[in-house]
């Protein structure tokens, strides 16, 4: 098995595998429970050895309790006529999530508090859940409940949905490394056809899991697909151990979209993980939207909640709940590219690289700087800008490598790129400058 680098985790053709599952999985209608989760862990079984983990109704996790498993076969309201003009085959966002069953005729006064729109959206299905209420409604464009209004009369309004005593399913693919420290990646897997919140993250770190299937890597890593809140919640009171073993994870939602990129940091603040990514995204454009950890969101909340405390943080593109397309039916595949599912797979494959590499290294020749033009080492530099900042690798390399400092540390204080510091330091070792002082522990 090869070593982890970037270069050797991403393939010319990463984005395109990456839309082409998430393309894959869009269709299903998943939510906390149920066979749409199954269904999408199947599919992201033939990428990567998943282990799938249940847990039964009525399973007590921390101060929650695992709630009925839920699963919808139709829905639809019908006019006087027998026309279907609200049709849960042509949009599984129409019904709102987890709606108790129904099956009645009914006016559209009756029905329209069960109706929810956009009206500064007309074109647009909201996403709506009702996960822990015994409740039902229909998600339309103000458009569609336009077209109710003038259609009039009666409406058979029918949710074939049903509500049983079954489980929580969740996966988990664990990639051993060289230590049982771990980084943990986590998407969840509870919203329907919601492509950017949802499909992005849970495709990239299939494909990311799957290549760094045959690599020796120096920490163990652990992939979660997991329901939203009460999945997460569900592995931390199953996995005391594991959770223990969490040095540094993200949170991956909202990566397939043109905006940021965004980086939460976790509840620490200045975690390995939160130096790393701050440092990958800093150099990768201009102004990367960096902000402090707030108690809501994603699941970065529950592995940050004060009696774990993991640093974890949440990578997107845009920056949930700040896009118009958010949690609505413009959140489909033609909102996403395989261009921007690339470089949001690039930045944490560069992210897992610096976690992997950074070490503290010692200059074995101390006083004064070394004489680097006689080992071929000082390039010339002329107006040749990449010399300048080889040249300056070096020199802040031999500067700060004192055993105290780690080349993460060196490639903040210098603001050059841990790429950049990283090749200095590997050249200055070959020539008997450097050598390693201990490895860094994440």
């Amino acid at each position: 098995m090869a070593g982890l680098t970037t270069q050797s985790l991403i393939s010319p053709d990463a984005g395109q595998e990456i839309y082409a599952l998430a393309r894959e999985i869009y269709p299903i209608c998943r939510s906390i429970t149920g066979d749409g989760v199954r269904e999408t862990l199947d599919i992201i079984g033939r990428h990567i050895p998943i282990e799938r983990k249940e847990l039964p109704t009525g399973a007590k996790v921390l101060d929650w309790e695992i709630p009925r498993e839920w699963n919808i076969s139709d829905a639809y309201i019908k006019d006087a006529q027998g026309n279907r003009l609200i049709d849960f085959r042509q949009s599984n966002l129409h019904v709102v999530s987890y709606s108790a069953p129904v099956h009645r005729r009914m006016s559209l006064d009756e029905l329209r508090p069960h109706i929810f729109t956009l009206p500064e959206q007309p074109d647009l299905i909201p996403y709506r859940t009702s996960y822990y209420a015994d409740a039902w409604g229909f998600c339309m464009s103000r458009n569609q409940l336009d077209k109710l209004e003038s259609a009039g009369g009666e409406f058979e309004v029918v949710i074939d949905s049903r509500f049983a005593s079954g489980s929580l399913t969740w996966g988990e693919y664990l990639h051993r490394g060289a230590s049982t420290d771990e980084v943990l990646l986590s998407a969840h897997i509870c919203h329907p056809s919601l492509a950017n919140d949802n499909c992005s993250g849970l495709a990239l770190q299939t494909v990311l899991a799957r290549a760094l299937s045959n690599m020796k890597t120096r920490f163990s890593y652990r992939f979660v697909f997991a329901p939203g809140t009460i999945g997460a919640i569900a592995w931390l009171a199953t996995n005391d151990a594991e959770a223990s073993r969490i040095k540094n994870g993200l949170v991956l939602s909202c990566v397939g979209d043109a905006g940021g990129p965004t980086y939460k940091r976790s509840r620490q603040g200045n975690a390995l993980i939160d130096r790393v990514m701050i440092h990958v995204l800093r150099h990768a454009v201009a102004e990367p939207n960096i902000i402090d950890f707030f108690p809501y969101g994603y699941d970065e909340r529950q592995y940050c909640s004060p009696g774990y405390d993991l640093a974890v943080g949440l990578f997107q593109r845009s920056q949930f709940a700040t896009f118009p397309e958010y949690h609505t039916s413009a959140d489909n595949l033609d909102f996403i590219s395989a261009e921007n599912l690339a470089a949001s797979y690039g930045w944490v494959t560069d992210a897992l690289t610096i976690l992997e590499s950074d070490r503290t290294l010692i200059n074995l020749n101390p006083k004064g700087e070394p004489q680097l033009g006689r080992r071929g080492l000082y390039a010339g530099t002329g107006g040749d800008k990449d010399a300048v900042r080889h040249n300056m690798a070096m020199l802040w390399t031999l500067n700060l490598s004192d055993g105290t400092h780690s080349l993460l540390d060196i490639a903040e204080r210098s603001q050059l790129p841990f790429k950049a510091i990283a090749r200095a330091a590997s050249a200055l070792e070959e020539h008997g400058l450097l050598a390693e002082r201990r490895a860094r522990e994440g």
